[in-house]
């Protein structure tokens, strides 16, 4: 395919992570404008660009006024805070292009049904920026599990903790309105949707527990439930504690397989092998040049709305849970 001419939709920390990744490939990916509102990140984003001895594309207001400009986008890139994704998503798809959304895809059931609506009228592509669904690693581990090789998968366990409380406050991302919940919903959306991708089924029932700690949002989560394919889960976000760590462990009758929330290891242990081992694995892509690979027809999509679905699903469970 040719280069691929994308509009960049908020410009924020994980935006520029992407730009990072995408500027070093301009063969694959031509940046043709950015929807950004705020000056401070319009700044940061001529820099990134001038380091890179490349020319700044033009900012525009909202993604309507980057469409009507006619740049020749034909896709999209969603950096916004939660609130705006659905908006964000379904308007891009109407204008023909298609959509990679950072996580998480939207804030609820009735949003994602909405997308999924969407891409089906419009017939264009959505791909979630989840790492752990679009890793090597999580891909190789639903194989694992589906050949039988740690038996009857029975339970999984993940947690994740993070230095989030302190680094978070007075962020947009501790304002419910805009984030749609707190640490759960934020870095905890990484084991969540990893969880639901490897359990491979709707959830059949939830009961969990939230602290805010003294914050407008969830700080500290505690979750239990069954998939409706009988599976087991807990599930455990520390958002008041150090550093960021995480673990994921699918336990079978006959083995058990360690991974972390973002697909960044793959260890594997079992009856007969009974210390892990590490499951060697190619170099993953990046998310965004998996992207242009599922657009190319090169590989499925790892990441649809559907299982975006799953996920808010499960968070509405979870939210229902604790309101009681």
């Amino acid at each position: 395919m040719n280069a691929a001419k994308v509009i960049i939709v908020g410009t924020g920390g994980i935006a520029r992570c992407h730009l990072g990744d995408i500027l070093k490939k301009p063969r694959t990916t031509k940046v043709v404008g950015l929807v950004e509102i705020n000056e401070a990140s319009r700044v940061s984003i001529r820099e990134l660009f001038v380091a890179e001895g490349r020319e700044t594309p033009p900012f525009f207001d909202s993604i309507k006024e980057a469409i009507k400009a006619k740049t020749g986008a034909d896709s999209v890139l969603i950096a916004t805070p939660h609130k705006f994704h659905v908006d964000n998503v379904c308007e891009s798809l109407r204008a023909g292009l298609d959509v990679f959304v950072e996580k998480p895809m939207v804030l609820n059931a009735v949003e994602a049904r909405r997308v999924i609506r969407t891409r089906d009228k419009t017939g264009k592509l959505v791909v979630i920026g989840f790492p752990g669904s679009l890793s090597p690693e999580i891909k190789k581990a639903k194989e694992l599990v589906a050949k039988g090789v740690i038996g009857r998968l029975s339970l999984i366990s993940a947690y994740v903790h993070q230095e989030w409380k302190e680094s978070q406050t007075g962020t947009w991302r501790q304002v419910p309105e805009i984030s749609g919940g707190g640490f759960l919903f934020d870095t905890g959306s990484h084991m969540i949707n990893t969880v639901v991708d490897l359990l491979g089924d709707e959830v059949a029932w939830v009961k969990a527990q939230f602290d805010n700690c003294g914050t407008p949002v969830e700080i500290t989560s505690s979750v239990i439930g069954c998939s409706k394919n009988g599976i087991q889960f807990s599930l455990s976000a520390g958002g008041d504690s150090i550093l960021c760590d995480s673990g994921v462990f699918l336990i079978g009758d006959k083995g058990v397989i360690e991974t972390d929330i973002w697909g960044k290891r793959l260890l594997i242990k079992t009856v007969k092998n009974p210390e892990f081992t590490l499951v060697p694995l190619p170099k993953s892509f990046s998310v965004w040049e998996q992207f242009l690979r599922v657009r190319a027809g090169k590989m499925a999509n790892p990441c649809p709305p559907e299982i975006g679905l799953r996920f808010a699903h499960l968070m509405d469970l979870m939210r229902k849970s604790v309101d009681g």
